[in-house]
Protein backbone atom coordinates (compact mmCIF):
# COMPACT_ATOMS: atom_id res chain seq x y z
CA UNK A 1 0.00 0.00 0.00
CA UNK A 2 1.24 3.25 -0.47
CA UNK A 3 2.13 5.86 1.99
CA UNK A 4 -0.48 8.64 1.07
CA UNK A 5 -4.47 7.39 0.27
CA UNK A 6 -5.60 10.82 -0.78
CA UNK A 7 -9.69 10.39 -0.25
CA UNK A 8 -11.07 11.47 -3.95
CA UNK A 9 -14.80 12.27 -4.33
CA UNK A 10 -15.68 12.25 -7.99
CA UNK A 11 -18.73 14.79 -8.70
CA UNK A 12 -18.68 14.58 -12.26
CA UNK A 13 -16.60 12.21 -14.12
CA UNK A 14 -14.91 14.41 -16.32
CA UNK A 15 -13.19 15.77 -13.18
CA UNK A 16 -11.52 12.21 -12.84
CA UNK A 17 -8.35 12.95 -15.07
CA UNK A 18 -7.52 16.12 -13.13
CA UNK A 19 -7.78 15.59 -9.88
CA UNK A 20 -5.45 12.18 -10.93
CA UNK A 21 -2.76 13.50 -13.32
CA UNK A 22 -2.84 16.39 -10.21
CA UNK A 23 -2.06 13.74 -7.70
CA UNK A 24 0.51 11.77 -10.08
CA UNK A 25 1.96 15.11 -10.52
CA UNK A 26 2.56 15.34 -6.78
CA UNK A 27 4.31 12.13 -6.02
CA UNK A 28 0.99 10.73 -5.17
CA UNK A 29 0.03 7.32 -7.23
CA UNK A 30 -3.32 6.13 -5.03
CA UNK A 31 -6.88 6.96 -4.94
CA UNK A 32 -9.66 6.40 -3.15
CA UNK A 33 -12.12 7.08 -5.38
CA UNK A 34 -15.44 7.15 -2.63
CA UNK A 35 -18.84 5.66 -3.22
CA UNK A 36 -20.61 9.44 -2.38
CA UNK A 37 -21.62 10.31 -6.04
CA UNK A 38 -24.01 8.86 -8.41
CA UNK A 39 -20.58 8.21 -11.05
CA UNK A 40 -18.09 6.48 -8.50
CA UNK A 41 -18.22 3.21 -10.00
CA UNK A 42 -17.84 4.71 -13.33
CA UNK A 43 -14.88 6.82 -12.10
CA UNK A 44 -13.18 3.71 -10.80
CA UNK A 45 -13.37 1.94 -13.71
CA UNK A 46 -12.23 5.11 -15.68
CA UNK A 47 -9.51 5.42 -13.75
CA UNK A 48 -8.34 1.83 -13.59
CA UNK A 49 -8.29 1.70 -17.46
CA UNK A 50 -6.54 5.27 -17.96
CA UNK A 51 -4.23 5.01 -14.72
CA UNK A 52 -2.72 1.47 -14.73
CA UNK A 53 0.43 2.70 -12.88
CA UNK A 54 -2.26 4.29 -9.89
CA UNK A 55 -3.90 1.70 -6.89
CA UNK A 56 -7.28 2.81 -7.47
CA UNK A 57 -9.80 1.79 -4.88
CA UNK A 58 -13.01 2.53 -3.69
CA UNK A 59 -14.00 4.15 -0.22
CA UNK A 60 -16.92 5.12 1.52
CA UNK A 61 -17.92 1.35 0.96
CA UNK A 62 -20.63 0.53 3.70
CA UNK A 63 -22.41 -2.16 1.68
CA UNK A 64 -22.53 -5.53 0.17
CA UNK A 65 -23.94 -4.18 -3.36
CA UNK A 66 -21.22 -1.03 -3.35
CA UNK A 67 -18.51 -3.48 -2.56
CA UNK A 68 -19.31 -6.10 -5.40
CA UNK A 69 -20.22 -2.44 -7.95
CA UNK A 70 -16.64 -1.16 -6.73
CA UNK A 71 -14.74 -4.29 -7.63
CA UNK A 72 -16.76 -5.14 -10.50
CA UNK A 73 -15.27 -1.82 -11.52
CA UNK A 74 -11.95 -2.87 -10.96
CA UNK A 75 -11.06 -1.81 -7.30
CA UNK A 76 -7.74 -2.51 -6.05
CA UNK A 77 -8.98 -1.73 -2.59
CA UNK A 78 -12.06 -2.01 -0.78
CA UNK A 79 -12.20 1.47 2.00
CA UNK A 80 -15.27 2.06 4.27
CA UNK A 81 -15.93 4.34 7.29
CA UNK A 82 -17.06 1.55 9.74
CA UNK A 83 -16.74 -2.14 9.73
CA UNK A 84 -19.08 -4.74 7.16
CA UNK A 85 -18.84 -8.42 8.12
CA UNK A 86 -20.52 -8.30 4.09
CA UNK A 87 -18.00 -6.37 2.63
CA UNK A 88 -15.16 -8.16 4.93
CA UNK A 89 -16.39 -11.44 3.50
CA UNK A 90 -16.55 -10.80 -0.26
CA UNK A 91 -13.03 -9.15 0.31
CA UNK A 92 -12.04 -12.04 1.56
CA UNK A 93 -13.23 -14.30 -1.40
CA UNK A 94 -12.16 -12.18 -4.20
CA UNK A 95 -8.55 -11.84 -2.28
CA UNK A 96 -8.82 -8.21 -1.93
CA UNK A 97 -7.40 -5.54 0.80
CA UNK A 98 -10.04 -4.29 2.77
CA UNK A 99 -9.32 -1.00 5.39
CA UNK A 100 -12.58 -0.56 7.49
CA UNK A 101 -13.21 1.99 9.57
CA UNK A 102 -12.07 0.97 13.44
CA UNK A 103 -12.12 2.89 16.97
CA UNK A 104 -12.87 1.00 19.65
CA UNK A 105 -11.34 -2.14 20.77
CA UNK A 106 -14.56 -4.10 20.01
CA UNK A 107 -14.14 -3.18 16.45
CA UNK A 108 -10.65 -3.69 16.10
CA UNK A 109 -11.47 -7.41 17.96
CA UNK A 110 -13.83 -8.04 15.08
CA UNK A 111 -11.85 -6.92 12.06
CA UNK A 112 -9.00 -9.36 13.71
CA UNK A 113 -11.74 -12.49 13.79
CA UNK A 114 -12.22 -11.56 10.04
CA UNK A 115 -8.54 -11.73 9.10
CA UNK A 116 -7.60 -7.77 8.95
CA UNK A 117 -5.03 -6.49 10.60
CA UNK A 118 -4.67 -3.09 8.75
CA UNK A 119 -7.59 -0.69 10.06
CA UNK A 120 -8.45 2.61 9.17
CA UNK A 121 -9.04 5.25 12.32
CA UNK A 122 -11.62 7.74 11.26
CA UNK A 123 -12.16 10.04 12.09
CA UNK A 124 -9.18 10.28 13.74
CA UNK A 125 -9.14 13.80 15.27
CA UNK A 126 -12.59 12.75 16.74
CA UNK A 127 -11.34 9.55 18.63
CA UNK A 128 -8.08 10.75 20.20
CA UNK A 129 -5.51 11.38 17.59
CA UNK A 130 -2.21 9.39 17.73
CA UNK A 131 -2.49 9.52 21.48
CA UNK A 132 -5.56 6.83 20.63
CA UNK A 133 -3.78 5.01 18.49
CA UNK A 134 -0.81 4.75 20.54
CA UNK A 135 -3.37 3.31 23.31
CA UNK A 136 -4.94 0.90 20.95
CA UNK A 137 -1.54 -0.21 19.82
CA UNK A 138 -0.74 -1.86 23.13
CA UNK A 139 -3.06 -4.61 23.14
CA UNK A 140 -3.30 -4.86 19.88
CA UNK A 141 0.56 -5.31 18.51
CA UNK A 142 -0.09 -6.57 15.33
CA UNK A 143 -2.88 -3.85 13.92
CA UNK A 144 -1.63 -1.26 11.48
CA UNK A 145 -3.84 2.05 11.31
CA UNK A 146 -4.88 4.42 8.28
CA UNK A 147 -5.73 7.40 9.84
CA UNK A 148 -7.85 9.55 8.13
CA UNK A 149 -9.58 12.75 9.60
CA UNK A 150 -7.86 15.19 11.01
CA UNK A 151 -4.74 14.40 9.81
CA UNK A 152 -2.77 17.50 7.90
CA UNK A 153 -0.01 18.79 7.18
CA UNK A 154 0.33 20.19 10.64
CA UNK A 155 0.54 16.72 12.39
CA UNK A 156 1.40 14.55 9.30
CA UNK A 157 5.00 13.64 10.22
CA UNK A 158 4.02 13.38 14.22
CA UNK A 159 2.01 10.26 12.90
CA UNK A 160 4.32 9.08 9.67
CA UNK A 161 6.68 8.71 12.65
CA UNK A 162 4.78 6.06 14.73
CA UNK A 163 5.27 2.23 13.41
CA UNK A 164 2.31 1.53 13.40
CA UNK A 165 0.88 3.74 10.61
CA UNK A 166 0.62 2.30 7.09
CA UNK A 167 -0.54 5.18 5.28
CA UNK A 168 -2.31 8.56 6.09
CA UNK A 169 -5.38 9.06 4.54
CA UNK A 170 -7.32 12.52 3.68
CA UNK A 171 -8.96 14.40 1.32
CA UNK A 172 -6.05 17.14 2.16
CA UNK A 173 -3.66 15.53 -0.57
CA UNK A 174 -6.34 16.44 -3.64
CA UNK A 175 -7.04 20.16 -2.65
CA UNK A 176 -2.98 20.47 -1.95
CA UNK A 177 -2.31 18.46 -5.73
CA UNK A 178 -4.68 21.00 -7.42
CA UNK A 179 -3.51 24.32 -5.85
CA UNK A 180 0.02 23.03 -6.82
CA UNK A 181 -1.53 22.41 -10.32
CA UNK A 182 -2.88 25.71 -10.63
CA UNK A 183 -0.49 27.52 -9.26
CA UNK A 184 -1.58 28.84 -6.18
Amino acid sequence: MEKFVPVVVIKELKETDKILTALKNNGINCAEITFRTACAKEAIEYAVKNYPDMSIGAGTVINAKQCEDALSAGAQFIVSPGLSVDVAKICKEKNIPYYPGCVTPTEIMQALELGITTVKFFPANVYGGLAALKALSAPFPQVKFIPTGGVDRSNIDEFLAFDKIEAIGGSFFVKEALEKMEGK
